[in-house]
């Protein structure tokens, strides 16, 4: 058992009998009374979405998850398949399992998955990867970083904002935890 002050954004939980994961958090007081927290919730097995108030003294019950590495092997539709580097056995994740993980995830990428009693419940990608440039305007010479960025559409689809003399082909570091360009990567 944990304190509400204690959780973080992607903790998994235990509430009635469910395990949500947390989405956001928000510290909230009001004059003259005891703050309170106010907590997004998402459901790992149905992925139903709730909103959740609790008292700063309240206790949740933190779910005991383990990690195992794996490595992203390829999509099948609707279904993700992901290889245990130690054991090689495969396990296939839908779309609702890894949420936004999925715009960070390239072929032959490790992540690693996250069981409750031996059922896959999410994906903790590495705070930082490595994704290459498939759309974005012309690049311009002499531009500079501090320049005003322009918009980028990376391998996975995700898009981002980048300085103006990054190219189509060029490889960037993206922070997973925010989707924001952090630096060039020579290749």
């Amino acid at each position: 058992m944990v304190t509400v002050t204690q959780l973080k954004v992607g903790n998994v939980i235990l509430l009635e009998g469910e395990l949500y994961r947390v989405i956001s958090l928000k510290h909230l007081v009001q004059q003259q009374r005891r703050g309170f927290i106010s907590a997004k919730l998402k459901g790992v097995s149905n992925g139903v979405s709730l909103e959740r108030r609790f008292r700063s003294g309240d206790r949740v019950e933190q779910a005991i998850l383990d990690t195992r590495q794996t490595e992203f092997l390829y999509s099948a539709g609707s279904e993700h398949v992901f290889m245990d580097v130690e054991t090689y056995e495969q396990v296939s994740l839908g779309e609702e399992s890894l949420g936004n993980a999925l715009l960070h995830l390239t072929p032959n990428g490790r992540v690693k998955i996250q069981y409750h009693n031996g059922t896959p419940v999410g994906v903790e990608v590495p705070i930082f990867v490595n994704l290459r440039i498939d759309e974005t305007e012309p690049g311009l010479k002499g531009a500079t970083a501090t320049a005003s960025p322009k918009t980028a559409k990376l391998e996975t689809g995700l898009v981002v904002r980048v300085p103006r003399f990054l190219e189509v082909g060029d490889v960037v570091k993206i922070d997973t935890r925010d989707g924001s360009f952090v630096e060039r990567v020579e290749t």
